[in-house]
């Protein structure tokens, strides 16, 4: 456990209050953050007629998304760290709220693809402001229920996404469901700077080398932290697959409508945000973090092999996605404490900046190799590569035991 974990955990807790704004406030940021990860992927039967372009050509565009806010997370840790969170959480929030409405107007594949570079900076800074906040302002006592209801947001974003957007483009047309996606934006954005004066702290110290202080880069030479990385980029994977090409692959297996495959995201996403309220006291022992990963995501894989190889009722579709999604759900708040295990004293910016980028990498990559799947037809192998990926996920979290969580002293 870092200092800064055994510091916090010896102070009086704030008042309940106090804490629950905080998250509140954080939880809010966080949903826009993953609704806006999800603007597109319901839309891809739609956009596919607008755009005349394939599986491949859509999901390039989640790859953008991701490559570039993989590439804002990493730098972003820093910048949270030495300039405070805040500024840059309502900074995030404004370029979300834009991108909607410029992939709203756009009149073409080309143009659309602009407007996501400008999604995927917004959506770069979450993790590192989120997690910064909670970890320097919410009481030891109540971080892993702050955890949990930061994933419950985050599920209930995904969840959005299809409910709303979905439903609006059938009565209206696609371009309506983006247009008030930014609405949405923007309406969290007004709440957060109204309360702004809860998510104010100072920056932290620079530190360097020559100051007898290990330096700002020491964490990278943490092991776990790179094992942490290399954890949720494979998390990413998975969640990428659940929610853009897993329901489409379901539709084609087991003729599923295209409605009832949109609202299978939303079912499994509310039935995560369940699973993590749960996990929320499950994370209260750290010892058994990995255990409860390694569990949940087992049963996950055997859901996804009864989708994908068994014959199945329509209405049975949608029951299995949420039994997936209870089970990621009950994993999510104790991953998170994995990472602050290995979160060294006033960097959790740049620590969650890094690891978090695994889940950009992971989300860039998926997309990819899933859509070409979904282009040649290969509904099953879709589900297949799935299970694998739980599998490799579940090896991954055992190893995370093994691996040294402090930094080596220098030779």
């Amino acid at each position: 456990m870092s200092s800064s974990s055994s510091a916090s955990e010896t102070l009086p807790p704030n008042p309940l209050r106090q804490d629950a704004g905080v998250i509140g406030l954080v939880g809010g940021a966080h949903l826009i953050s993953h609704f806006s990860q999800l603007l597109l992927a319901p839309l891809f039967p739609w956009l596919k007629d607008a755009f005349q372009v394939g599986y491949t050509e859509l999901g390039f565009l989640m790859t953008l998304f991701f490559v570039v806010s993989c590439a804002v997370q990493a730098s972003a840790g820093f910048l949270v760290d030495r300039h405070g969170p805040r500024p840059i959480l309502l900074g995030g929030l404004t370029l979300l709220g834009i991108a909607a409405f410029g992939m709203a107007a756009s009149p073409s594949y080309g143009v659309m693809v602009g407007w996501v570079v400008v999604a995927g900076v917004g959506n770069g800074v979450f993790h590192p402001v989120d997690y910064t906040l909670l970890n320097r302002k919410v009481s030891a006592a109540r971080i892993g229920h702050a955890y949990s209801v930061h994933g419950v947001t985050g599920s209930l974003g995904w969840a959005l996404a299809p409910a709303l957007l979905v439903p609006l483009t059938m009565a209206f047309s696609w371009r309506v469901a983006l247009a008030a996606a930014g609405v949405l934006a923007f309406v969290v954005l007004a709440v957060l700077w109204v309360n702004r004066e809860r998510l104010q702290l100072p920056p932290v110290p620079v530190r360097s080398a020559a100051d007898g202080t290990a330096g700002n880069f020491a964490f990278l030479r943490i092991p776990a932290v790179w094992m942490c990385f290399w954890f949720f980029l494979l998390w990413a994977i998975i969640l990428t697959a659940v929610q853009a090409y897993a329901p489409h692959a379901a539709r084609y297996l087991h003729g599923v409508p295209v409605g009832l495959a949109a609202m299978c995201v939303t079912v499994y996403m509310v039935c995560s945000a369940g699973g993590m309220i749960v996990g929320g006291f499950l994370a209260k022992d750290p010892s058994r973090c990995e255990r409860i990963v390694g569990m949940a995501f087992g049963f996950a894989a055997l859901v996804a092999l009864v989708l994908g190889f068994a014959s199945l009722p329509v209405l049975a579709v949608p029951v299995l996605f949420g039994l997936m999604g209870l089970a990621g759900g009950l994993a999510g708040p104790s991953r998170d404490l994995l990472v602050k295990r290995s979160t060294p004293e006033n960097s959790s910016g740049r620590v969650y900046g890094v690891v978090y980028s695994g889940l950009d990498i992971g989300q860039a990559a998926a997309p990819l190799a899933f859509g070409l799947l979904m282009d040649h037809q290969q509904y099953q192998a879709v589900w297949l590569s799935l299970v694998a990926v739980q599998l490799l996920l579940i090896t991954s979290a055992f190893q995370m035991r093994k691996v040294p969580r402090a930094a080596p002293l220098p030779a």
